[in-house]
């Protein structure tokens, strides 16, 4: 990045990513700064792209989707070309909440977010039809223990 962060930039970084709503009159009060500095602080931190946006976090199982499941997917062939395809094609699949590239005995680690085991069974059916996709393998998730989209600030 190239951007030297101070203890300020940490703390604001990390009360912003516990509570992205907090207003900047208390941010700046929090990280005992006035408003306007800290409102610049903030702008340049968004505008460096250590900030990528705010959301809300929402209750899952209350909206319907209290299922969870990763798979593992290996590919047919480890190629640029497969690679691509597989991207394009699996991110049109609005059940994938995650799907990240490993290293080790397997290609892709997926992670859906569904509303029970009949769309597991719908959206399975999509994924094994992926270009490339050689091998599943489903872990359902039974109860998440932690939970957490935040970084460990603390320097």
């Amino acid at each position: 990045m190239g951007l030297t962060l101070d203890k300020t930039d940490l703390l604001i970084l990390s009360l912003l990513q516990g509570e992205g709503r907090m207003s900047n009159v208390d941010l700046a009060r929090r990280v005992n700064l006035s408003a306007s500095p800290c409102l610049e602080r903030v702008r340049r931190l968004e505008a460096t792209g250590l900030i990528e946006g705010y959301s809300a976090r929402l209750n899952a199982p209350a909206l319907g989707y209290g299922t969870s499941a990763f798979i593992q997917v290996t590919l047919d062939r480890t190629t640029a070309e497969v690679f691509d395809r597989f991207r394009d094609a699996v991110i049109t699949i609005p059940e994938v909440a995650e799907c990240h590239m490993v290293a080790g005995g397997f290609d892709y680690l997926l992670k859906l977010r569904l509303t029970g085991m009949d769309a597991y069974r719908a959206v399975l059916t999509r994924i094994v039809d992926l270009p490339g996709v050689a091998q599943t393998h489903t872990y359902v998730v039974i109860e998440a223990i932690k939970q957490d989209t935040g970084l460990p600030l603390s320097r």
